[in-house]
């Protein structure tokens, strides 16, 4: 008998584009304050579909999600079930009716807040194949907290008052010094903007570039939600748009899209770079239709053959392309570093913005990394982890083909820090997902990037913070699990 449970989910009209959010945070919810009991098996996807009036294909991504983020369970045959070993929250006081009555004075966004961009759900599994990580153990600290000590003793030698909102000069120099260097971009330190981090520059970005309930955003589809929910939470309307081999679909582009989102030097998450024809009928469609191009070259540094193919923002004649980086991936996370390259027309706009956001990025950090730099640290290390993450890439790729190549296909990819693989029709991505999450091995599903949870099944790998032996027992694990 499939069983049924009583759980009040009040969705959001079919044509919203917050259905999936919806749905899947309130099956979250239910399960962390534990109205849905560990082991309770959980309804087929289309039961919950036709219970809730939505998809199937809706039913099937949230449920996706709770998987890949451990909250759920699947085994073959038996359905989903929720997870027993969680970090559930207390139970909800007589005072939740008034609390969700004051919930409506919230912006209608904020009700019910975006899932986090979670690459690796706890517990984390010890060979990780989590995204968005570089490997922390081959970094120089100690050349970082000799620089941040210099820092230190010249910001107690100064007035250490409020810093100038675009960042340090010495920084903005050293930023425009390297794209110029690894990305041909031409710029000057006046072009530049430091934030605190990628996610920042896509906030300011939607701060200035968003008409609430007017603009129109075209996004990649599979693509970065974080990106994509910065600006949503600016009130733009987002238009998800194919992704193949050469990249964003350009043909595809609403006419009215006024903003434009891509990842064309390793498209996240697939890996595949934009072609070069795709690149000039993208600055075509951007010249034609008043348009601009938000460019995110997040882990460029890193890349493995091939000539690379030339920035938007170098091709870019009409400034309509802002450029926005990032030293997460080759330093490390916590350092919170981001930066813009903005056409001059909007960076009094884009000061301001962050000014208004928080004034300005930490400037310890800011000059610890501008000698950094100066040093030539920054190139040195950069080399050097090229040399690793090639060889991490290199094992996982024979690996893969080895051990699945009958139903793995990889992505063709020559850069980053991650590579993709689309799952044979035959595979059951989210079961074996769940099964290598119970054997210690940790991938990510491709479908938990694609809007409304379409598309083509597959996982992604990153090598990041997982070396070569890592990789080899976890594939290892992963062929165990495999369905034979």
């Amino acid at each position: 008998m499939e069983p049924v449970f009583e759980l009040p989910i009040a969705l959001p009209g079919r044509d919203s584009r917050r259905l999936l959010r919806s749905l899947h945070a309130q099956l979250r919810d239910a399960i962390l304050d534990g109205r849905l009991k560990p082991g309770l098996r959980l309804p087929s996807t289309r039961r919950l579909a036709s219970a809730c009036g939505v998809s199937r294909n809706t039913a099937v991504a949230a449920y996706d999600l709770l998987l890949s983020e451990g909250y759920v369970v699947a085994r073959r045959g038996a359905g989903v079930f929720v997870a027993g070993a969680l970090a559930r929250g207390p139970k909800k006081s007589r005072t939740a009716p008034a609390v969700a009555a004051n919930g409506r004075r919230l912006a209608p966004f904020w009700r019910v807040p975006p899932a986090a961009f979670v690459v690796s759900p706890p517990p984390k599994p010890r060979l990780d194949f989590r995204l968005g990580v570089p490997d922390l153990a081959l970094f120089p600290f100690a050349i970082w907290r000799r620089l941040t000590a210099r820092s230190l003793r010249t910001l107690a030698r100064s007035s250490a008052a409020y810093a100038d909102p675009r960042g340090q000069p010495l920084l903005r120099e050293g930023i425009a010094g390297h794209v110029s260097f690894a990305r041909a971009v031409a710029c000057a330190a006046e072009d530049i903007v430091v934030t605190s981090g990628a996610q920042q520059a896509f906030d300011l970005l939607a701060r200035i570039l968003v008409s609430p309930g007017r603009t129109v955003v075209a996004v990649e589809n599979p693509g970065y939600a974080p990106l994509q929910n910065a600006f949503a939470a600016a009130g733009a309307k987002l238009v998800p748009v194919r992704v193949d081999a050469e990249g964003l679909v350009v043909e595809r582009l609403p006419s009215e899209a006024r903003v434009v989102c891509v990842t064309p030097s390793h498209q996240f998450p697939l890996g595949c770079a934009m072609s070069a024809r795709r690149r000039a009928a993208l600055l075509e469609f951007a010249h034609a239709h008043g348009a601009v191009v938000v460019e995110d070259d997040y882990d460029s540094e890193f890349r493995f053959g091939g000539r690379p193919l030339d920035a938007l923002k170098t091709l870019d004649r009409g400034g309509c392309v802002f450029y926005v980086g990032t030293f997460s991936k080759s330093l490390f996370p916590a350092i919170r570093i981001g930066y813009i390259v903005a056409p001059a027309w909007a960076r009094a706009a884009l000061t301001a913005a962050k000014r208004y956001s928080d004034w300005h990025t930490g400037v310890i950090e800011q000059d610890t990394l501008a000698a950094f730099i100066a040093e030539g640290h920054l190139a040195r290390h950069v080399r050097r982890m090229r040399t690793v993450y090639a060889a991490r890439r290199e094992k996982l790729l024979g690996l893969l083909a080895q051990n699945f190549g009958g139903w793995l296909e990889p992505i063709p990819s020559l850069a980053g820090l991650h590579l993709s693989a689309f799952a044979a029709p035959s595979v059951d991505a989210a079961a074996l997902a769940g099964a290598a999450r119970r054997h210690d091995v940790g991938v990510v599903l491709l479908r938990v990037f694609q809007s409304g949870g379409a598309g083509r099944q597959g996982f992604t790998f990153g090598y990041g913070a997982i070396d070569e032996a890592g990789i080899v027992q976890a594939c290892a694990k992963l062929r165990r699990v495999w369905p034979r």
